[in-house]
């Protein structure tokens, strides 16, 4: 028994709109949108009540996909700290190669990104940075450069 595929990484936003056009911007698709609720929700997560809203982001090359949900029911928690540090654990970060950072950081600015540190040479092979995202999503790029 081997896995198949990766399929997707689900991420819990606040805002689905905002989520949905800042990975637009990026160059993600919306591949579709929909509500999730009833007992095979609340048996799947573990919760009881579910009501939310999924959108389904596809990479340009169809090898990937972002889940982002939007809980209307039970509430989401807040991370504890709101805008936790790269070194927490759990999901990390996100990372996307782009052609050219420099552009894709201007574009991704313009819907509330702010860098983390600084866009970084690592051995004159890519060009790398972080990004805080859409409700503190860790967003990585890396840029070819050699």
């Amino acid at each position: 028994m081997a896995i198949q595929r990766m399929d997707n990484v689900a991420v819990v936003v606040e805002d689905l709109d905002n989520a949905i056009s800042f990975f637009a911007e990026l160059g993600m698709e919306l591949e579709d949108r929909m509500p999730i609720e009833g007992s095979w929700a609340d048996l799947t997560v573990g919760l009881e009540g579910v009501r939310s809203e999924i959108a389904m982001m596809r990479v340009p090359d169809g090898h990937g996909r972002l889940e982002l949900t939007k809980y209307h029911a039970p509430a989401a928690l807040p991370v504890e700290p709101a805008r936790p540090p790269a070194n927490t654990l759990g999901l990390h970060r996100i990372m996307f190669a782009v052609d050219d950072i420099d552009a894709t950081i201007a574009r991704l600015r313009t819907h509330g990104a702010e860098l983390i540190g600084e866009v970084a040479d690592y051995e004159s092979v890519y060009r790398l940075c972080y990004l805080r995202g859409p409700s503190g999503i860790i967003v990585a790029l890396a840029e070819a450069t050699g």
